[in-house]
């Protein structure tokens, strides 16, 4: 089978670049919204998710803007807009062969900030967040992509049901230290990172959690 990469991009335009939990919390929800088997362009797409799957699940995330941002929504894909953040999935493409116009997208410049601390989380799915670790928006927009599909993986049908009915709505949060401690030693499904860039290999990165997985639903 052939090794794939799944992207995402996320919309940065100089002027209005998306507040950085919008964008991380904008690829978790697009990274559902592909693998949800009742997406509308699954059984296109089936193949290609399952040689993705079979290998590491690499993501990578590049940045559009203006007449980029135009051509990527030209190519097939999946738009997520959470609040600021616009970010599309495309599906997963061969590791040495991606379209034109993914390819020439930058990964660097995905720097991005919030401009006020964002609310508590709610009472459904979260992904923590390493407190301990520096990361651009573009990794941890990566990350939380992980997590949410170890979640995914890790949900029966009843959980996938009523995640898909609040429209795969995720929170992602930085854990503070005691939480985070706690969160890596609690058995909920852990994202550690294969290392190729920011970050050492085997680093926890960030823990998913949600009511169901709390409550043993939790199978990978």
């Amino acid at each position: 089978m052939t090794e794939r990469v799944l992207p995402l991009v996320v919309r940065i335009e100089r002027a209005a670049p998306p507040e950085r939990t919008d964008a991380l919390e904008a690829a978790a929800t697009a990274v559902l919204s592909l693998l949800d088997p009742l997406q509308e362009q699954r059984d296109a797409w089936d193949e290609a998710i399952t040689e993705w799957e079979d290998h590491r699940i690499r993501k990578v995330v590049r940045r559009a803007r203006g007449a980029e941002w135009r051509r990527v929504l030209a190519l097939p894909g999946i738009t997520v807009t959470v609040r600021t953040a616009e970010v599309r999935v495309h599906p997963p493409v061969p590791l040495d062969d991606w379209p034109k116009d993914l390819s020439r997208l930058q990964v660097s410049g995905t720097d991005l900030a919030d401009s006020a601390p964002p609310p508590s989380a709610a009472d459904g799915p979260v992904l923590w967040i390493n407190p301990h670790l520096d990361m651009t928006a573009g990794k941890a927009m990566a990350q939380a992509g992980h997590g949410a599909q170890l979640a995914w993986w890790g949900s029966d049908e009843s959980a996938r049901a009523a995640w898909r009915d609040r429209g795969f709505a995720t929170a992602v949060r930085t854990a503070g230290p005691d939480r985070w401690s706690t969160l890596v030693d609690s058995g909920l499904p852990i994202v550690r990172d294969a290392g190729f860039t920011e970050i050492e290999p085997g680093s926890a990165t960030v823990v998913a959690d949600a009511p169901w997985l709390r409550l043993g639903v939790f199978e990978v």
